[in-house]
């Protein structure tokens, strides 16, 4: 098992019986010190009792530990979900010695129902025992869903000499969408920073990465990205280079992860970029390139290796912006199937069904109006994806 590390932070995953499978359901990060701490949140209007309690905590813009558990999202559970919360948060706090205003806390799984505190009172002294510097794959199994796989990444970056290592672990498999990140992610560095500088890389970050990615269209109610800076390196980003580097860096960081989030998408069998270039504005592009991403039509041709190509122009033109058909051209990875809004006929069409048949791919969509661009991973839409969500409460 590869072990990643995160100089100043430990982990741990553990069983407390939330899920009923008795799989992994309750996960911890702690940090050695008082962590500089940034956050970003699901812009769904309906949120959970996670989501406010850390937007409150975040203020401060500090915190020392995230605790996490999978199997209920305490979602729509009126005042007693936020006592349930912020419960949770004391009884670990209690266990590590410290204030509970230092305690994040984060929920996935089934909206409407009460947290069970009562089990991860029981499971706390275990879950503070076990932290370990090399506990993430724990952590990582025990916040996932309907996920197939943990999603970790991290990475060493040299500031001036100084090796600053940035570690990220992510869950997310269905409700996806880019309207912040649609799921669960935890950043963890050695590097420091004042919050406002955190706040302003993670923005930036998730926007080039977790807002670009959409498995089914459906945003959740529980999405956060927090990311947390325990110093122990002694580099505190300050000065334009080094933040620039940190950026650069972080942005890796959450874009694998984003990628490995529509991957193993709900069924999912492609991985596909949609990238419009030639749009009058970034903006516009992003708006066609999301369509596109969204259009339950074109994911399962995707899903069906068919080049469906009438079905990729059709969602351009219902974007809702002024196109002109005639100068729409359309390219799967390399291969030019259409042509100022004409099929290239029956040989790149071939061609592009091979390109099908690859597990990753790109389509690209010009435009030829102007000088906007923009990108949206996505995935095909399979027979899979509506078994999982039929069945997901039972």
């Amino acid at each position: 098992m590869e072990h990643h590390l995160c100089p100043g932070f430990r982990f741990s995953g553990i069983t407390a019986g939330i899920k009923k499978n008795n799989t992994k359901d309750l996960g911890l990060i702690f940090s050695e010190t008082v962590a500089d701490t940034a956050g970003v949140f699901t812009k769904n209007r309906v949120q959970a009792a996670c989501v406010t309690l850390n937007k409150q905590r975040l203020t401060a813009g500090k915190s020392r530990a995230v605790v996490v558990n999978s199997g209920n999202a305490n979602c729509c559970t009126g005042p007693e979900g936020m006592q349930d919360a912020v419960r949770s948060a004391e009884i670990i706090a209690g266990r590590l010695n410290i204030p509970g205003e230092q305690i994040l806390v984060a929920s996935t799984g089934v909206i409407g129902q009460r947290l069970p505190v009562s089990k991860i009172e029981t499971a706390a002294p275990l879950l503070v025992e076990a932290l370990s510097a090399t506990g993430l794959y724990d952590f990582s199994q025990a916040i996932l869903t309907t996920d197939l796989a943990p999603k970790i990444h991290s990475l060493q970056v040299d500031m001036d000499g100084v090796p600053v290592t940035i570690t990220g672990v992510a869950k997310g498999s269905g409700m996806i969408k880019p309207d912040m990140a649609t799921m669960l992610c935890f950043i963890c560095t050695d590097a420091a920073g004042a919050p406002e500088v955190l706040q302003r890389l993670l923005v930036s970050g998730v926007e080039r990465s977790f807002n670009r990615i959409t498995v089914d269209g459906d945003t959740s109610t529980n999405d956060m990205v927090l990311l947390m800076a325990g110093g122990l390196s002694g580099v505190r980003l300050q000065d334009q280079s080094q933040i620039e580097v940190f950026q650069k860096a972080l942005d890796e960081v959450l874009t694998t992860l984003a990628k490995k989030v529509v991957k193993d998408g709900e069924g999912a069998t492609k991985l596909v970029e949609i990238a419009v270039t030639g749009a009058e504005t970034d903006q516009a592009a992003r708006i066609i390139a999301e369509t596109v991403a969204h259009s339950n039509l074109v994911k399962t041709a995707f899903f069906g290796e068919d080049a469906n190509w009438g079905r990729i122009i059709a969602a351009v033109g219902r974007a809702g912006l002024p196109i002109d058909p005639d100068k729409i051209s359309i390219f799967f990875d390399e291969v030019r199937l259409v042509e100022k809004g004409r099929w290239c006929g029956a040989a790149a069409e071939a061609a592009a069904t091979r390109v099908l048949k690859k597990p990753e791919f790109m389509i690209h969509i010009g435009l030829a109006q102007g000088h906007g661009r923009a990108w949206i991973w996505t995935c095909d839409f399979s027979i899979d994806y509506v078994k999982i969500n039929a069945n997901y409460r039972s």
